[in-house]
């Protein structure tokens, strides 16, 4: 599945390279207006990162996303700066379809457990944000990239596996807004471990190519941000090569 993404400050769009504050691109462009272009290609799954949230859970983007979600048909899957099981039910009262929870995964692992009990598998993603250290060990990061969570990635599958984790996406935050293409390996990985999580990859893809890859890599979807932004390739050509299902 292709799952076009924007992230978003101060309702803005916006890439950051490797997940840093300091290193901002921001695009004019209307956050609306480039959803609804990516659902008239073809889009059946929209992924949106409140950046300003994840920074400070006090200063989410809730009426944005309000309005994103009320002129778009399309399902939207929402991060960032998601803290307490209020801040859960209000997005899916919004109509978010899936809320992406990564910090608090880490740590509040039994909180986040109880939601999947509550709302359900379907309704939660865990956002899995990987840096890759010098022993192979993918260790997940928190607070938007801020800081080392101190867990693996796989202690973290095997937490939530009990209680029916069915979605999680993976980024290798080493190639996060930089177009130098997809870590497949990791993909393969995950996949080939984990055969029963739909697993989204995300970071560095550049072109075409690196969408075949990621497709070939056994991931069941692939989170496109940047690329598409710059216009290295559309939607339309994205779905042609990896489509939707």
């Amino acid at each position: 599945m292709i799952i076009p993404a924007i992230d978003l400050i101060d309702g803005q769009v916006v890439r950051l390279y490797q997940g840093d504050y300091d290193k901002q691109t921001t695009f004019k462009l209307s956050p609306l207006e480039q959803l609804q272009s990516y659902q008239a290609q073809g889009a059946n799954l929209l992924h949106i990162v409140d950046l300003t949230g994840a920074k400070d859970p006090d200063k989410r983007q809730t009426a944005l996303i309000k309005s994103l979600v009320d002129g778009l048909q399309t399902k939207i899957q929402v991060g960032g700066g998601i803290r307490s099981e209020a801040q859960v039910a209000e997005l899916l009262d919004l109509g978010v379809s899936r809320v992406v929870i990564g910090s608090l995964a880490v740590s509040q692992p039994e909180l986040v457990q109880s939601w999947f009990e509550k709302y359900g598998a379907e309704t939660i993603c865990l956002a899995l944000d990987v840096n890759i250290n010098d022993n192979g060990e993918k260790i997940v990061a928190v607070s938007g990239w801020q800081s080392g969570g101190g867990k693996t990635l796989e202690s973290l599958v095997a937490q939530f596996t009990p209680f029916g984790l069915k979605h999680a996406l993976v980024t290798d935050i080493s190639r996060d807004g930089t177009l130098s293409g997809a870590n497949t390996q990791l993909y393969q990985e995950i996949a080939k471990a984990y055969p029963d999580i739909q697993w989204q990859a995300s970071g560095g893809i550049a072109n075409i190519d690196d969408v075949a890859a990621v497709r070939d890599s056994g991931a069941s979807g692939i989170i496109i941000g940047k690329a598409l932004l710059i216009e290295a390739f559309d939607v339309k050509e994205a779905i042609t090569c990896w489509p939707n299902r």
